[in-house]
């Protein structure tokens, strides 16, 4: 390796060195070996071969010397030959050993970097839905990227240039010493000459890395927003395009101005390295070679110093270095272990029991719930915030009780934030109740498997989410196994097969992200396909219609006639119609149900719902559709 690549991992080393100062932490440690013990064969071979290929390294520039000293002495063309051949020898089994040691690497660096990914993955999946709408996506997919592959490189890089350059570092002193202690002492003394403008010139590079960083987030950050179907409605609608073109522009000119000061200053960094790494060639050549006259000291030596000399600039610039490296994957690995290690407060039972067969009952038995803390589901890294915010753990529910036999429908109706959405959200464990029971057939969701639950109970929201895939693909998330059969019998009875039949790709016609191709009435009919597909016993509707024009309303509630017959259904209500043909209306006011009975027998008792009656469901602003029952 020559002297120029030499200053650049200098350069390199000494920026890290600005990053981070944590200290070790036995804790992580111990975790990392635990991770790298599932791959202990590979690591073993590893090391090994980056030690053998450290020796190789330090054993062409003694051989190269003995070459030069055969030529002075005359011994002859054949011990020229022979050590030209045991050099290019050293030469083929270096390159050989270069590439089975970087897949070994590859393989595993890659490996940790697949365990580590996976565990966080699934991790996530096993999280609250509290930790969702706390967290920002973007973090959380940062520790996914940028923190595993961090920990990645601790293997594939820190960990293989430590074991080399400390070997290459003795075995290379060890040969000097042994040549010229005097030219070796020489060399040591102008490694500060070598290490300490790079420390400084380290602090410069790092604060300007720092700083594009923070742009480069900042124009991210305001590409995602604007970019997507709703941020790019917004700013046409409400948005100034100029100062947005500016505010972007201004960030992006910085960076340039960055990119330019860094280049400069790495460029004349490296000049001038080079330029001190050619005058300690030109000391060791010019004391060697006096040594040499002087018949103090062989020819071949001096070129076997020479030659040793970058052998030992090298690892000893990276091993200056490595200290930080090493702290700087300790990091990732911290950042990574801090996201398995936040507990999710929703577990499965390892006895967890399945929903008997048959129609399905709700039950609620004295439930009540307040939402978790911050502190509980989330973390401040997560949400670009220095302390976690200290509200929750006020009661939203309070003893609520009720129950729907099997086939019923049960409209939960009442002011908003009275506490419907979250009665709706206990069914499906999207949270646990904090005391009271939540039964499906008897049985207390805590102790059904979550596959059970799945297969149980399906539920349609007032957004109707989509992924950014295909029609096909959003209807199989329910039943992977469905037929295409199937698939257009959903259609047909969510209404949506003829629109789905006229699209040019069909069943593979990509919806858009969030489902935005599709006009709101065609995003929840799809949903409702989705769950006429899964064959889901029991059936939450919440507020599914809220937001859907008249037309659009009336094809959807055609669509939950269909997904509603012959279920268990719990409602929230916003319309006549599902008011009226609810076997049982509860009435939630204040996270309690203070009134509860059908239509005829809750209008002819005054109370809250005849006023929720008078003033949302009489309205005749408020479109009456047929009874979906």
């Amino acid at each position: 390796m020559d002297m120029e690549v030499t200053a650049w991992q200098s350069l390199r080393s000494a920026m890290n060195a600005q990053q981070d100062r944590r200290p070790f932490s036995r804790a992580t440690l111990r975790r990392i070996a635990t991770f790298a013990g599932r791959h202990h064969r590979q690591l073993y071979r590893f090391l090994l071969l980056s030690v053998v290929t450290a020796l190789l390294a330090v054993a062409t520039p003694v051989l190269a010397g003995r070459v030069v000293d055969a030529i002075v002495q005359g011994r002859g063309s054949g011990t020229v030959t022979r050590l030209a051949w045991l050099i290019a020898a050293i030469a083929l089994a270096e390159a050989g050993l270069g590439l089975l040691t970087r897949r070994l690497s590859a393989s595993l660096g890659e490996g940790l970097i697949l365990d580590l990914r996976t565990a966080v993955f699934d991790h996530v999946q096993r999280m609250p839905v509290a930790f969702f709408t706390r967290t920002r996506t973007g973090a959380l997919v940062s520790r996914l990227n940028n923190d595993v592959i961090g920990a990645q490189r601790a293997f594939s890089d820190t960990l293989s240039g430590v074991v080399s350059n400390v070997v290459t570092l003795l075995l290379t002193l060890a040969v000097m010493l042994s040549i010229s202690w005097q030219v070796t002492l020489l060399a040591l003394v102008l490694l500060p000459v070598f290490v300490v403008p790079a420390r400084r010139m380290g602090t410069r590079m790092a604060a300007l890395q720092r700083e594009a960083a923070q742009h480069n987030a900042a124009m991210g950050t305001q590409m995602t927003e604007r970019f997507s179907a709703p941020g790019a409605t917004l700013i046409k609608l409400f948005g100034r395009p100029t100062e947005e073109s500016a505010a972007f522009a201004a960030r992006a000119r910085r960076v340039r101005d960055i990119g330019v000061r860094t280049a400069m200053a790495q460029s004349t960094f490296v000049t001038a390295l080079t330029l001190v790494s050619a005058l300690a060639l030109a000391l060791v050549y010019g004391l060697g070679g006096h040594y040499a006259l002087r018949g103090t000291l062989a020819p071949g030596a001096v070129v076997s110093l020479a030659l040793l000399l970058t052998r030992l600039y090298t690892p000893l610039t990276s091993l200056a270095g490595a200290r930080v490296e090493v702290m700087s994957a300790l990091v990732s690995f911290e950042r990574v272990f801090e996201i398995l290690d936040l507990k999710p407060l929703i577990a499965e039972k390892s006895d967890a029991r399945r929903v008997p067969d048959g129609p399905v009952s709700v039950e609620f038995d004295k439930v009540s719930f307040a939402y978790p803390s911050a502190e509980k589901v989330s973390l401040a890294s997560l949400e670009d915030t220095a302390i976690l915010d200290s509200r929750g753990g006020t009661e939203v529910l309070h003893d609520v009780s009720f129950r729907v036999e099997p086939g019923r429908m049960v409209a939960l109706v009442g002011s908003s934030g009275a506490g419907k959405s979250t009665i709706a959200q206990l069914l499906p464990r999207l949270y646990d109740a904090d005391s009271g029971s939540v039964r499906l057939n008897g049985v207390d969701v805590r102790d059904v498997s979550t596959e059970s639950i799945r297969e149980t109970l399906g539920m349609v929201t007032q957004d109707g989410h989509l992924f950014h895939e295909s029609v096909r693909a959003n209807l199989l998330l329910a039943r992977p196994d469905a037929t295409e059969d199937d698939i257009w019998d959903a259609l047909r009875r969510s209404r949506l097969d003829g629109l789905v039949a006229s699209l040019s790709d069909g069943l593979d016609t990509v919806v858009g992200e969030r489902g935005y191709r599709l006009s709101g009435g065609e995003r929840q009919r799809l949903t409702i396909a989705r769950l006429l597909l899964a064959r889901q016993r029991v059936v939450i509707l919440d507020e599914a219609t809220a937001h859907l024009d008249s037309t659009s309303e009336a094809s959807v509630q055609e669509a939950l006639g269909e997904a509603l017959e012959g279920r268990t259904a719990v409602v929230i209500a916003h319309r006549l119609s599902t008011v009226r043909a609810a076997d049982l209306i509860l009435v939630v006011e204040g996270g309690r149900v203070v009134q509860r009975g059908t239509h005829t027998e809750l209008m002819a008792a005054a109370g809250r719902y005849q006023e929720l009656y008078r003033t949302q469901f009489e309205n005749p602003q408020v479109r009456d559709t047929r009874p979906v029952s």
